[in-house]
């Protein structure tokens, strides 16, 4: 299956871009799985093995806050168009509504000095207090801040941390007992190696570690195996797993939703297949990343550790687009 894309996915290795790989190619009912390649090359080398935990990073956002928000507007409990004030008070520009945040259109930026020395509380604080800017509409801009905003409305209607809320909303029913925001670190493929310490089973993104639980953009960990069972769900290929999300919904994903002819769907990015029809892209800064074809049933999760040992590493960048696009082409032959 995919020739073209497997042997652009083992040049990763070849040429010492990541240290391991961790992938899985779906075809309709037909999954190939590989795991191959170094679990980590510093302190020590050490061969990767199957079964192993990856810091998702922002795979967090697409596998839990966006389930968990879909399934609380399909309940009624809150609406795309709603105002983040009218759940998060302490933000104070009426005009930012969900259906913003999920799409990356919500215009919130802004610098907080000293972020990664701020307490949990001080963070929140200063995250909620970020302007809006002159983008707000009128660009997509990706960022973590709106899936911040998202899992604490989230936790205003659900009353519990973000992260609980995911843990038994999403991943208790679809059966993913290997995904988890509490690993055990030796079962974890390590992140970066700095100043002798080697990150491991500790969440990478700065501001997950700080405000812990009542993170929705990042800290989620999981093997390959979960991720193949959350795809074939999203695909509509797993009946004997509970429909959390309505296939009329996962399909209507498949379109813009900015209402501005952004190119973004909710919590996904939208990738064009030769034919034109849309397919789900997310990807995660820890090497992570997924491509979810509804329309043929195929799909592409790849997992490496691509910030091992240091994180600047713009050549993985480079070569995912690659893989992408070698995917897409593939997906008609």
């Amino acid at each position: 299956m995919y020739p073209r894309t497997q042997a652009l996915l083992n040049s990763l290795l070849q040429q010492q871009i990541v240290p391991g790989l961790s992938y899985a190619l779906i075809n309709g009912q037909t999954v190939m799985t590989k795991v191959q390649g170094d679990k980590q090359w510093f302190p020590e080398p050490e061969r990767l093995q199957p079964g192993l935990l990856y810091d998702l990073a922002s795979l967090t956002k697409v596998v839990g806050t966006a389930t968990v928000v879909f399934e609380l507007i399909a309940a009624g409990k809150c609406q795309l168009d709603d105002s983040v004030q009218q759940y998060l008070p302490a933000f104070k520009d009426h005009r930012v509504t969900l259906r913003h945040l999920l799409t990356h259109t919500s215009g919130i930026a802004g610098y907080i000095p000293h972020r990664n020395q701020l307490s949990a509380i001080d963070l929140q604080a200063a995250l909620l207090a970020l302007p809006v800017t002159a983008t707000f509409e009128r660009q997509m801009v990706y960022t973590d801040v709106g899936f911040l905003y998202l899992g604490w409305i989230v936790e205003a209607i659900c009353q519990q941390p973000i992260q609980t809320v995911i843990t038994e909303r999403v991943l208790q029913p679809l059966r993913l007992f290997n995904t988890t925001f509490k690993p055990v670190a030796s079962r974890c493929v390590p992140t970066t190696y700095q100043a002798g310490y080697l990150r491991q089973g500790q969440v990478h993104d700065p501001k997950a570690q700080i405000l812990g639980m009542h993170c929705g953009s990042a800290g989620l960990f999981a093997d390959l195996n979960d991720l193949v069972t959350f795809s074939q769900w999203y695909l509509g290929q797993r009946p004997d797993l509970p429909d959390l999300l309505s296939a009329e919904f996962r399909q209507s994903l498949l379109q813009d939703w900015t209402g501005h002819q952004l190119g973004r769907s909710l919590a996904w990015a939208l990738r064009s297949a030769v034919d034109g029809h849309q397919l789900l892209f997310h990807t995660g800064f820890t090497g992570t990343f997924l491509l979810l074809d509804l329309q043929r049933q195929q799909g592409l999760i790849v997992l490496s550790n691509r910030v091992h040992p240091q994180q600047k590493n713009d050549r993985f960048l480079i070569a995912r687009e690659a893989i992408v696009q070698s995917f897409i082409q593939e997906l008609t032959d």
